[in-house]
């Protein structure tokens, strides 16, 4: 049984590894395609909306599917998106495809957090470090995606896009070979019943606004902040697309601190403080008008938003399950779907360092509702 554990929860951190390199480099990659098409600000925020509708959808799929096709079906059908998206971005530069690929992408994303999810808490013995390490990681994948597009990219926009296809294929893969069922205790052929007292709880609503707000603000940074950079003229170029390393190397070193050094005694309020920290160092990053300042200030803004989504998750406890997640994880990812639409839109209208600007608002809100989950009573 321990061996199985070890197996299942290995697989989580695998494919969140490899869905980092994935889900990350689609920032880079609307960046690549506005270069080479001329995008409007408005497009490239569009599909980055459409990407996070996507990965709603899939959590909610992900909720109803298993119940008709099973769970390894389910997740093979969903996570082919990384795989199909990318091969359809490095084919072709039609706007319709494009919001298409961007789309699917978001489905596979969607269906590889969930899964990882249920995977590596269902087989952790510590659920917040379990956590943690799961999100190290997607940081993992996600610091390695700038060299890999970078290197691939000076060949052709179309071989870096490709890799990542084959990238999104070899994750689809380790599903293949991996015994998937819904729970820790359920075989394939057994009938779940599904338990709804989870939409009661307070804990429940809580957690899934608190991660609306951090899914909205750390999107919007991921799949912006290049764009924003090059724009302004405060980091070259060349050097801006690495920021996505500076940003996820700090994230990654964060987790990793979470989970061995200093972990948490009581998460919740640490939570707070972390929600603090994050909108106090993206306003002082917004105000940044030296190279240096920024890197050191986006480093700092991702330190602390870090350990936000893990453990945020891992305080669920006992209301994890696939329906639950499912409802969840999707509901809060509509963050993601608004915020990069809003600071398109007005970066539109009132310039880029205003769009960025924008994005204070999440970081207060999630501050609020840290707040309000650390005062609720322990389960």
């Amino acid at each position: 049984m321990e061996q199985q554990n070890t197996r299942l929860r290995n697989a989580g951190f695998a494919t969140f590894f490899f869905s980092g390199i994935c889900a990350i480099s689609a920032g880079v990659v609307v960046s690549l395609l506005q270069e080479r098409y001329g995008f409007a600000y408005g497009m490239t925020g569009t599909l980055l909306s459409l990407m996070s509708v996507g990965n709603l959808l899939a959590g909610l799929l992900m909720g109803m599917l298993p119940s008709a096709l099973g769970m390894k079906r389910s997740v093979l059908l969903l996570t082919i998106g990384y795989a199909v998206g990318y091969a359809v971005m490095g084919l072709t530069g039609a706007v319709a495809l494009l919001a298409v690929a961007f789309f699917v992408v978001g489905i596979a994303k969607g269906s590889v957090i969930n899964t990882c999810t249920i995977l590596v808490s269902d087989n952790s013995a510590d659920r917040t470090r379990g956590m943690n390490l799961m999100h190290s990681c997607y940081a993992c994948g996600a610091l390695l995606c700038p060299f890999l597009i970078a290197a691939a990219a000076r060949v052709s926009t179309e071989l870096a896009v490709f890799l990542l296809a084959a990238m999104g294929l070899v994750l689809w893969l380790v599903y293949v070979f991996t015994p998937l069922h819904g729970g820790k205790s359920k075989s394939s052929t057994e009938k779940e019943t599904i338990d709804w007292s989870f939409l009661r709880s307070a804990r429940f609503w809580l957690l899934t606004g608190l991660l609306f707000f951090q899914n909205a603000a750390e999107q919007s940074v991921n799949g912006w902040m290049v764009t924003y950079f090059k724009g302004s003229g405060i980091i070259a170029g060349t050097l801006a697309a690495y920021t996505v390393t500076v940003m996820w190397g700090a994230t990654l070193v964060g987790r990793l601190l979470i989970a061995f050094v200093f972990p948490f005694k009581k998460p919740r309020k640490a939570m707070v403080g972390m929600s603090v920290l994050c909108t106090v160092f993206y306003v002082l990053l917004v105000m940044a008008h030296t190279q240096g300042a920024a890197i050191a200030l986006l480093f700092a803004f991702a330190i602390s938003m870090s350990g936000l989504n893990p453990t945020a998750v891992a305080s669920a406890g006992r209301m994890t399950s696939v329906t639950s997640m499912g409802i969840m994880l999707p509901v809060a990812s509509s963050g993601a779907i608004l915020m990069p639409w809003i600071i398109g839109m007005v970066a539109e209208r009132a310039g880029l360092a205003a769009g960025m600007v924008s994005n204070i608002v999440p970081c207060v809100g999630l501050v609020v509702f840290a707040i309000l989950v650390a005062k609720l009573p322990e389960e």
